[in-house]
């Protein structure tokens, strides 16, 4: 099961998404990487190793003055089919 965390501060946004497997980090590279590629403001992507062989796919966007990262989550959230977040 993939898990998400939203942050977000003034002109800033982050998703997390925490998966675990070859299959699920494959389905979010693909996911994230395809709904990104559609949008013109581009986020800084980075990837950590965390508790029980999970691994976390982190989606920054910094001066995003006009809030366009909220649809672009939004779109992340339901190809992947997350309903809650955190």
């Amino acid at each position: 099961m993939i898990d998400a965390e939203y942050r977000s501060e003034e002109r800033f946004a982050k998703l997390s998404l925490a998966y675990e497997g070859d299959e699920e980090k494959s389905k979010v590279d693909k996911c994230v990487e395809k709904i990104i590629a559609q949008h013109r403001i581009k986020p800084e992507l980075y990837t950590c190793c965390i508790s029980n062989n999970k691994e976390v796919l982190v989606i920054e966007y910094h001066d995003d003055t006009n809030r366009e990262s909220g649809v672009i989550f939004e779109e992340i959230m339901k190809e992947l089919d997350i309903k809650c977040c955190d």
